[in-house]
């Protein structure tokens, strides 16, 4: 699953976007304010070359364009949309062109940590401000900025509209590349997920606020495996006349998917996107229209449906047909024409009448890709000629390899003719073709690999006609856990050469379509799978629109049996889209592990081996059920509210049901998939603590290995006192990496040396008494046989008590490892940003790492035989059970709330040692 995750997807098919003159960075001077508030932040114009120069006096006649980066992003990658907008400025001759400012975020890892995003938004409010100035007193002024935000800058963008000072009349357009919208891929820490709430709360609530705004977000597609393209779509409550969501496998002159980083320098995909910018210019004001309709058609245009026309605001839909052209009548129901060096210009005309009755509709398709009109629509033409047409060129859509146009004749019941123009051409070869049909021979359904298949269900349909376009229906493919492949095989009756053909796996109800060019005769594979399932009000069904050549068989099927198993397609899926819950998953394993090696304590005395007990106790129906039936009883009004009333916070997988983003079985793979991660990790862990103590015995050699028995003393309360407030007054990441770092050396690791350094002397002490045996005869056959048993005794007793204080503290480390882990970016933050601040604020594991500093270092000096005589150990063992059903519960969505739940289970170990 991880494989076909990261690996197994569609070849780059991106260009790369290069730069004619070296790119420059000027640096924007901020107000003292602004900068002494926001030190670790800068503001950039892009230039190249001469234009770079002339804009060193910001004397700027442009239209301002703000670029944000995302998670670790560079203010460098706003270089290919400078770039290509400045090479498109010149075509024009400057008649306008953009201004592309950058901000510089230091890189940081907001998608991590969500403690700087508050400040970000702010930072970037106070650009915009700037921004504007430097217009000031300029004869077409702007007053609005255009915002391109990549991955988590898209959400700063969107956030601007939550501050209490912002004008939202400020930015008009917003184009966001690759954001996660829905919610956050990995939601480590509380300001994180906050932050999503906010931003999403107010994009549904106050929609009014929003009217003068248009925003597009584009998702990277199946290559983009660190953000999913389902969590790229804008929120569905969201006001859809002015909101568009696309997938730039989808995207017109593009149909490539990106992944995370190309998306930004993506050359199909910026051309895209600077056409759109240049046609949303308004020629009166000289920048980005305030038109809310005029933006949409815009960005619908180059986006959605591009009809191979350069974009009109308001088209000429009725035309005269001039020109000395041979009217040429096709009385055919189908017909295909080939052009090469034709120096006549033709028009050919096809009489309505005759078709209407047998079929229902009409296709042509043309293979030359220029921008000109050649479809028209006669009226009431009783002559063999058509002096006025209405233009049906903006009706077509571009295709990779053609362009295609489909009309139903009921909707055209004025319609007399249609009219195909070949104007004349010199050196250049392409084909046209037309048909009449009946959509109902043309559009086969076939049945898809349901759920419980189990890999072994496949279907087939062979499509015999000579027709130039099929429709396969794919019935019941809705759900995200779907995932199958499609197989394409065509034959053609003569070998001579054909132009490709192209299929198109159309999703009706989002943007996230998929084409394919395939050679005639081929055999072609496509992946199915979606991106977000199907909403609850659409009946549509998704279809494979086949663009054929004439004269050609195809053979149509779908199966996972490519995939050898059922298992493998959704293991894919399952990774896919709730991968980072894993370590939820992961930690509630080792948790009921923990709580099973208390129990063997209290029964036999001794502690069991992690992995022997993993094995025993970590089995998925002691947890599952009860969440199952928590979902399943939240579909109900009254528990709904008595479960509010409680003050529970929703159960994470009765949200996840609500976006359509949980399916079955789901829970229980992850927990399977826990089961054996924390198997093989802590057999890693082991095993690199045996090794490292070994080769660290070796290199120090100690005479003596202490051991200290006390609990608490007062060094280790200098210890506790200055761990919590290197906590407190800096960050506490770096306080809970420090105790984990001391007490993996000081429990496990001195529990491995002090094993090696007594076998070794052990090992010495039978030599010398070897050596020394003649002369100690004596004094051996007097010693008393009473206390030899009793020190025996003594020493396995002791081997014992350490064996088993080991093999809980490497649990107990097991667990600390991943609330390190899981605080680990706010570490990476801090340092990162150490130059500017000395503490980490906000913090979100202060608090936590406070209580963590002062229960460890207790801790790390504990045994077991402290344990076995609490009197909370029955208490302590049953208590991870039900932690572990509270983690899977509420863990999933939010990781931050793992350490909280292991943190409650070191606190009662420590009270146990203590009572």
């Amino acid at each position: 699953g991880v494989r076909d995750v990261l690996f197994l997807y569609e070849e780059n098919r991106c260009s790369m976007t290069y730069m004619y003159e070296y790119p420059e960075y000027l640096k924007i001077k901020l107000p003292k304010k602004t900068a002494r508030r926001y030190p670790a932040y800068e503001l950039y114009l892009y230039g190249e070359g001469n234009y770079a120069e002339e804009n060193k006096n910001l004397l700027l006649t442009g239209i301002p364009v703000l670029f944000l980066p995302g998670n670790a992003g560079s203010y460098k990658q706003v270089r290919s949309l400078g770039s290509i907008a400045l090479r498109k400025a010149e075509d024009v001759d400057f008649k306008y062109h953009f201004n592309f400012f950058s901000v510089n975020f230091n890189e940081e890892l907001v998608a991590l940590y969500g403690g700087s995003l508050q400040r970000q938004t702010k930072f970037v409010h106070e650009c915009i401000k700037v921004i504007l100035k430097l217009y000031r007193d300029r004869e077409f002024a702007p007053t609005s900025v255009a915002i391109v935000g990549h991955s988590m800058g898209g959400l700063v963008a969107r956030a601007l509209f939550t501050l209490k000072n912002f004008k939202p009349e400020l930015i008009n357009l917003l184009i966001t590349q690759a954001t996660p919208h829905i919610a956050p891929v990995m939601p480590l820490d509380r300001y994180l997920t906050d932050f999503y709430t906010a931003v999403n709360n107010n994009w549904i609530l106050k929609a009014q606020d929003l009217r003068n705004l248009t925003t597009l977000s584009v998702a990277g597609g199946f290559r983009d495996y660190q953000v999913r393209s389902g969590l790229a779509f804008l929120p569905r409550l969201s006001r859809h006349d002015s909101a568009l969501s696309v997938v730039t496998s989808a995207v017109p002159r593009a149909w490539a998917s990106t992944d995370h980083l190309s998306i930004v320098w993506c050359k199909e995909l910026i051309l895209a996107t600077i056409r759109a910018f240049f046609d949303l210019i308004d020629e009166n004001t000289r920048q980005i229209t305030n038109d809310p309709k005029k933006r949409m058609s815009v960005l619908n245009h180059h986006f959605v449906r591009h009809p191979a026309k350069i974009f009109e605001e308001n088209p000429d839909t009725f035309m005269e047909l001039t020109g000395a052209f041979m009217w040429i009548t096709v009385k055919a129901s189908k017909w295909t024409y080939s052009v090469y060096n034709d120096s006549d210009g033709k028009y050919f005309t096809f009489p309505l009448a005759s078709h209407r009755k047998s079929y229902s509709h009409v296709y042509c398709a043309n293979s030359m890709l220029d921008t000109s009109s050649w479809i028209y629509g006669c009226m009431n033409s009783n002559s063999s000629k058509c002096l006025e047409a209405t233009d049906l060129s903006w009706r077509v859509e571009l295709l990779p390899t053609t362009k295609v146009i489909i009309l139903k004749l009921q909707d055209y019941p004025s319609l007399s003719h249609v009219v195909i123009q070949v104007p004349p051409t010199a050196g250049n070869k392409y084909t046209l073709g037309c048909e009449f049909f009946k959509e109902d021979s043309r559009t086969v359904q076939l049945p898809v690999t349901h759920l419980f298949s189990f890999g072994l269900s496949s279907s087939k349909i062979l499509l015999n006609s000579t027709g130039l376009l099929y429709n396969v229906q794919l019935q019941h493919f809705n759900r995200i856990y779907q995932a199958f492949k499609i197989y394409i095989e065509s034959h053609c009756q003569s070998l001579k050469e054909r132009k490709p053909s192209v299929y198109r796996l159309h999703i009706p109800w989002s943007h996230e379509d998929s084409i394919i060019v395939a050679k005639v005769p081929s055999f072609t594979e496509i992946s199915a799978k979606l991106h977000i399932a199907q909403p609850q009000n659409d009946n549509s069904v998704p279809e494979l629109n086949i663009y054929s050549s004439s004269d050609c068989q195809y053979e149509v099927s779908n199966t996972n049996l490519f995939y050898s198993c059922y298992p493998y397609i959704l293991v894919f899926q399952i990774i896919r889209f709730h991968a980072g819950a894993l370590p939820v998953y992961v930690v509630s394993n080792i948790l009921l592990t923990y709580g099973g090696q208390l129990g063997t304590l209290i029964a036999t005395g001794q502690c069991s081996d992690f992995s022997l007990e993993l094995v025993r106790t970590a089995k998925p129906y002691k947890v599952e059920p009860l969440i199952s039936i928590v979902v399943f009883l939240q579909r109900f009004h009254w528990f709904r509210e008595t479960w509010e009333s409680l003050l529970l916070p929703e159960v994470d997988a009765a949200e996840l049901s609500s976006q359509d983003a949980w399916f079955p079985l789901v829970s229980l793979i992850l927990f399977l998939f826990g089961t054996g991660i924390a198997y093989w990790s802590g057999v890693f862990f082991s095993t690199s603590l045996r090794l490292f103590s070994s080769l660290w015995l070796t290199l120090i050699r100690p005479t003596v290995l202490h051991k200290d028995n006390k609990l608490v003393t007062p060094r280790r309360l200098c210890e506790v006192s200055s761990l919590a407030l290197v906590s407190w007054t800096t960050c506490g990441a770096f306080a809970v990496f420090i105790v984990y770092l001391q007490y993996l050396f000081k429990k496990p690791v001195h529990v491995f040396m002090t094993f090696a350094f007594y076998f070794q002397d052990s090992d010495h002490s039978k030599e010398t008494s070897q050596n020394s045996s003649i002369l100690t005869v004596k004094n051996q056959s007097s010693m008393d046989s009473t206390s030899k048993a009793t020190q025996s005794l003594s020493n396995s007793t002791a081997t014992a008590e350490a064996v088993n204080s080991l093999k809980m503290h490497v649990t107990i480390l097991n667990l600390f490892t991943w609330i390190v882990l899981l605080n680990l970016p706010s570490l990476i933050y801090w340092l990162k940003n150490l130059r500017y601040s000395v503490r980490l604020d906000p913090d979100p594991c202060r608090s936590t790492a406070v209580i963590l500093v002062c229960i460890l270092e207790i801790l790390m000096n504990s045994s077991t035989s402290e344990v076995k005589s609490s009197k909370l150990l029955k208490i302590a063992a049953k208590i991870p059970l039900p932690l572990s059903v509270a983690m899977l519960a509420f863990g999933g969505m939010h990781l931050y709330k793992v350490p909280h739940f292991v943190t409650f289970t070191l606190l009662l170990h420590l009270l146990c040692c203590i009572v």
